[in-house]
């Protein structure tokens, strides 16, 4: 649980796709206590090793759009033809234990969820070029040239929306990057109007007036 509020705190990190993102935010969910990322729902297959309900919980297509039509989702979008999308309810029962949520989700969903969480702290990583982002892509060999070539022009767009977020990290070597994520989490964590009720006691021991 979280000690710097009653209600957790809600990060919100974007990325184009083979910034690495997804290791990055294991990494910083293991080193730093309090903190758990949110479980995405999605209509695509799982890819190799991926298991439902621990990386994603995989639904098909229609009950996705059901649930799209019954306002069940914080935000969702569809990325590269699948749909993605935070459940609303469970992401309130985490925030509302004092347990701070990351959601790794795309431009699109971010804009959805600062649309609704207003106190929502948004994180864009960045690769460190172009040409890096295109060698990640062809070096984990699960995409053909069409879809890393679509991935690459999406990247593009995604990356003038970095002006939109709160902090951005270039994630150019894993420790580095996760240490700057983990610095943000626990600066958030310390801001003063995040912190009035702990340190309220405390100042009331000096007895200033």
């Amino acid at each position: 649980m979280s000690s710097s509020a009653a209600r957790g705190l809600l990060f919100v990190i974007s990325a184009p796709s083979g910034t690495g993102k997804t290791t990055a935010v294991a990494h910083l969910i293991a080193e730093v206590p309090g903190l758990m990322r949110s479980r995405s729902y999605t209509s695509r297959a799982a890819h190799h090793g991926e298991v439902d309900g621990v990386d994603y919980n995989f639904i098909a297509r229609p009950l996705f759009e059901q649930m799209i039509a019954a306002g069940e989702f914080l935000e969702w979008a569809e990325v590269f033809g699948n749909f993605y999308g935070t459940g609303q309810d469970e992401t309130d029962a985490c925030l509302a234990t004092g347990t701070d949520v990351v959601l790794v989700i795309d431009v699109q969903g971010a804009r959805q969820v600062r649309g609704r969480m207003r106190d929502a702290v948004g994180i864009f990583l960045l690769p460190p070029s172009f040409e890096t982002l295109e060698s990640r892509l062809r070096g984990r060999c699960r995409d053909q040239e069409d879809a890393i070539r679509t991935r690459l022009e999406t990247a593009r767009t995604e990356v003038l929306a970095v002006h939109e977020y709160d902090y951005v990290v270039v994630n150019d070597e894993l420790a580095s990057c996760v240490s700057a994520l983990s610095a943000i989490v626990r600066a958030e964590r310390t801001r003063l109007d995040r912190q009035r009720g702990p340190i309220g006691p405390i100042v009331d021991t000096f007895g200033a007036r």
